[in-house]
C-alpha cells in the first residue's frame, strides 16, 4: 500500500514505492558515534544518523525526548524502545568515563538504529512529521519540541482525546472528566484485556526472570570459556619455542588451534550479544510499555464510569432540587389559599360596617375599600416603631450595622438559592453528558486502536523471535565449523609426531605376545 500524498521529502523517501526493498532492511542507519561540545559546555556523544542522502545528528536525550513525545502523541500505540540508562552503579565506579564506555556506546549505537526504523516500518508512526522532521536535521530539535504538534500537548493525556491529543476543540468538556488511578477497579471489566493484562504479566515475568538469568550466566560461562582459550593458546605458543622437531611444530599448531577457539568464541559472543541478548532485553522493554498502555486503556474505562455515576449523581441531585420546588409552590399556593380564605370574613366585617355607619364621611369609606380591595395591605403587620421602654445602649450602631451587613451575605433567598441550583445543575448535566459521549468515543477508539497494535505487535514479536532463534542457531554452526577446521589441522601436525622411542617393533611385539601365550598354556593360565 502506497501514499500518494507526503508532508515531505523524508516522507517521501519512506513510503515511496523504489524504498520498499530498503525497509526490509534497515531504512535509517547510525553511522557513527562521535564526541562534540557544540552548544554545551561539556563534551557529549552525539549519534550521526543517515537516512537517504541526509544526516542528522542527535544526543541520546533527543532520543528520548522523541521518544516520550511520541507516547503522549499516539498514548494507543506501542512505541518502540529505547537504550536503557547508564546505572547510578556505573557512574558512581566510572565516574566521568562513563558516558565514554565504548562497549556502552556500541550497544547503543545499535538499539537506537532499531529504535528508529522499528518507527520507521510501523503503518501510522511513520506517518509523523516530528519523526521525519527527526531524521531531517535540518531544523534543532529545540525547534521541533517549541512548534506544534509537540507544543500543543496538554499536561494530563487522560483529559484529552485518544485519536489526537492536540485537539483544542473540546478542552471544556474533557475539563469535566475525573483523573482515576490505574488502581481504580472497573465495575465491569473488558474481558479481552483482562486476558491481555494477564498475558503479559506472564511474558514480562518470564522474559526477565529466567531467560535473561539464563542469557547472561551462559554469556559470562561463554566469556570465562573463552578468556581460559586465550591464556591456553599463549601458554601453548610459548611452549613450542622450548620444543624441536614435530613435536615444536604440535605443540605450536595445538595452541593455534586454542587461538582459534578463542576467536571463534569472542566472534560467538559478539554475535549471541548482538542478535540474542540485545533484543531479548528489548522485548522485556516491550512488555513494560505494553503494561502502560494497558493501564491507560483501564484509565480510560474507568473515567468512562466514573463520568457515569457523576451524570446519575448530578439527574438524581437535580431530580431533589426539582422535587423541592414543586414541593415549596405547594406550599406557596397553599398558603395563598388560606390568606383568601381569611380574607372573606373580614371583607364581610367591612360591608356590615359600612350599612351600620353610613352617616360616617365619604372619605374614611373610600379609604377602608381600597384598603380591602388591596389583597397586600390587608396581610401586612403594622410597623413595630421604636420601642419606647428599651433604648439602644451606646455604641451598639456598629454592631447593628455589621450585623445587618452579615445577616444579608448569610440568609439567602431560599428560592433564589433553589432556582440557582437547578440552574447550576442543569448546566453541569449538559457537560457531563457531552464529557460522558467524548469518553465513550474514546474507551471505543482506545479498545479498538490498541487490540489492532496489540495484534501487529503479536506478529512482529513471532517474527523476531524465529529471527532470534535462527540467529543462535546460524552462530553456533559457523564457531562449530571454525573450530573443527582449526582442530583437524591440529590434528594433522599432530599425526607427524613419531611413535614413543621405547615402544618396540610390531615384529618382536608379536612375538613376544606369543611366548607369552605360550607360557601362559603350560603353566595352565
Amino acid at each position: 500500500m502506497y501514499k500518494n500524498d507526503f508532508c515531505c521529502s523524508k516522507d517521501r523517501w519512506l513510503h515511496s514505492g523504489e524504498d520498499v526493498e530498503i525497509l526490509a532492511s534497515a531504512a535509517v542507519k547510525i553511522t557513527d558515534a562521535q564526541k562534540t561540545t557544540v552548544n554545551s559546555s561539556s563534551p557529549y556523544i552525539t549519534y550521526v544518523i543517515r537516512a537517504g542522502n541526509t544526516e542528522a545528528r542527535h544526543r541520546y536525550s533527543e532520543f528520548e525526548s522523541l521518544r516520550l513525545n511520541l507516547v503522549k502523541l499516539y498514548p494507543t500505540l506501542i512505541i518502540p524502545p529505547i537504550p536503557s540508562k547508564q546505572s547510578l552503579g556505573d557512574y558512581a565506579i566510572k565516574q566521568g568515563k562513563a558516558k565514554e564506555d565504548a562497549a556502552m556506546i556500541a550497544r547503543r549505537k545499535r538499539m537506537l538504529q532499531t529504535f528508529l526504523n522499528r518507527i520507521a516500518k510501523h503503518p501510522i508512526l511513520s506517518n509523523e512529521h516530528v519523526f521525519h522532521r527527526f531524521l531531517d536535521g535540518e531544523v534543532s530539535w529545540t525547534e521541533v519540541l517549541n512548534s506544534p504538534p509537540i507544543s500543543l500537548l496538554p499536561k494530563n493525556i487522560l483529559k484529552a482525546p485518544s485519536h489526537n491529543p492536540t485537539d483544542q476543540s473540546s478542552l471544556q468538556a474533557y475539563a469535566a472528566l475525573p483523573n482515576p488511578s490505574a488502581a481504580h477497579p472497573l465495575r465491569r471489566p473488558d474481558q479481552r484485556f483482562l486476558d491481555s493484562e494477564t498475558f503479559t504479566n506472564k511474558f514480562a515475568s518470564h522474559l526477565s526472570g529466567p531467560m535473561e538469568k539464563v542469557t547472561r550466566r551462559t554469556m559470562k560461562r561463554w566469556s570465562d570459556y573463552a578468556q581460559d582459550h586465550q591464556e591456553l593458546g599463549a601458554t601453548l605458543n610459548g611452549f613450542s619455542l622450548n620444543e624441536e622437531g614435530p613435536l615444536s611444530a604440535a605443540v605450536e599448531k595445538t595452541g593455534q588451534a586454542v587461538d582459534a577457539t578463542f576467536m571463534s568464541t569472542t566472534r560467538l559472543l559478539q554475535e549471541l550479544e548482538q542478535n540474542y541478548a540485545e533484543p531479548l532485553h528489548e522485548y522485556t522493554q516491550f512488555a513494560s510499555i505494553i503494561k502502560k498502555l494497558l493501564a491507560y486503556r483501564h484509565q480510560k474505562h474507568v473515567q468512562y464510569e466514573m463520568t457515569q455515576d457523576a451524570l446519575e449523581a448530578k439527574r438524581e441531585q437535580l431530580e431533589e432540587l426539582e422535587k423541592s420546588e414543586r414541593e415549596a409552590r405547594r406550599l406557596e399556593e397553599a398558603l395563598g389559599t388560606g390568606r383568601l380564605r381569611a380574607s372573606a370574613p373580614s371583607r364581610m366585617q367591612s360591608e356590615g360596617g359600612e350599612g351600620e355607619g353610613e352617616g360616617d364621611g365619604e372619605g374614611e369609606d373610600e379609604g377602608e375599600r381600597s384598603r380591602i380591595e388591596d389583597p397586600t395591605s390587608a396581610y401586612l403587620p403594622p410597623h413595630p416603631g421604636p420601642n419606647p421602654v428599651k433604648r439602644r445602649a451606646p455604641g451598639m450602631g456598629l454592631l447593628s450595622a455589621l450585623s445587618y451587613t452579615l445577616h444579608g451575605m448569610i440568609d439567602v433567598d431560599p428560592e433564589t438559592a433553589r432556582r440557582n441550583g437547578i440552574s447550576k445543575t442543569r448546566e453541569s448535566i449538559s457537560h457531563l453528558e457531552d464529557a460522558l459521549h467524548l469518553s465513550a468515543q474514546d474507551l471505543k477508539y482506545s479498545s479498538s486502536t490498541i487490540q489492532a497494535d496489540l495484534d501487529r505487535f503479536q506478529r512482529q514479536k513471532v517474527a523476531d523471535l524465529r529471527e532470534m532463534c535462527i540467529s543462535m542457531a546460524r552462530s553456533h554452526r559457523d564457531w562449530c565449523k571454525k573450530n573443527l577446521e582449526a582442530w583437524e589441522e591440529a590434528k594433522k601436525e599432530i599425526a607427524t609426531i613419531p611413535e614413543h622411542p621405547n615402544h618396540l617393533p610390531q615384529d618382536t611385539a608379536s612375538t613376544s605376545g606369543a611366548r607369552r601365550d605360550s607360557t601362559a598354556t603350560v603353566n595352565g593360565r
